[in-house]
């Protein structure tokens, strides 16, 4: 077993906060396009400071995108329970499609393309990138009827989808259009039409 001493848990909840402030950031400001510098006195530190914790400004993005996924994933396990699929994927969807989570959808696609160009420090983000979401929505696939067979097929093709729709919707703006296709595969997964 490993003890975490004081400096150590002083320097992860330090780190946890200048996460924190560029989640809050990023979701009303954008950080994409500052340098580390600019981005370290918006959040009121140093660069020095947000070097020693992230590594490089596209790690502390890397890091932004994966604190927002994973607050994602969160929403999604909080809403497990009682809840029909279908439903769960309309709440889901309702949350990922408000205008104000664009902007951290934007910086995702933005560091998403980057890791897939290898660009320095942001190819660690593509590590269960896709696995973080297909391996609970084949849980939840599993617990809602779906063949276990079919499950992690399924879970992958929902979050291609939805990836897809959310590309569109920022892409066009088409808040209409993206939600009615959004319904037109909600509809499709629950009638067990969707390919498995």
């Amino acid at each position: 077993m490993r003890y975490i001493d004081r400096e150590e848990a002083r320097d992860e909840g330090r780190r946890g906060q200048l996460l924190d402030a560029a989640v809050e950031y990023a979701a009303h400001q954008g950080i994409s396009d500052l340098s580390l510098r600019q981005l370290a006195a918006a959040l009121g530190t140093s660069h020095r400071m947000l070097v020693y914790h992230f590594g490089s400004k596209e790690a502390l993005l890397v890091a932004v995108v994966r604190e927002v996924e994973a607050r994602q994933r969160q929403f999604l396990a909080d809403l497990d329970g009682d809840v029909p699929p279908e439903e769960l994927g309309r709440r889901l969807w309702d949350r990922l499609a408000d205008p104000a989570m664009w902007p951290y959808e934007k910086l995702f696609f933005e560091i998403y393309s980057q890791a897939l160009r290898s660009r320095p420090h942001t190819a660690e983000l593509l590590d269960g990138i896709v696995e973080s979401w297909v391996a609970p929505i084949a849980d939840l696939n599993v617990r809602n009827g779906v063949p276990p067979a079919d499950a992690r097929a399924t879970a992958r093709l929902s979050v291609a989808v939805t990836r897809g729709l959310l590309l569109d919707l920022l892409a066009t703006g088409d808040q209409e259009g993206v939600r009615a296709a959004m319904e037109r595969f909600l509809v499709l997964y629950r009638g067990g039409t969707v390919p498995g």
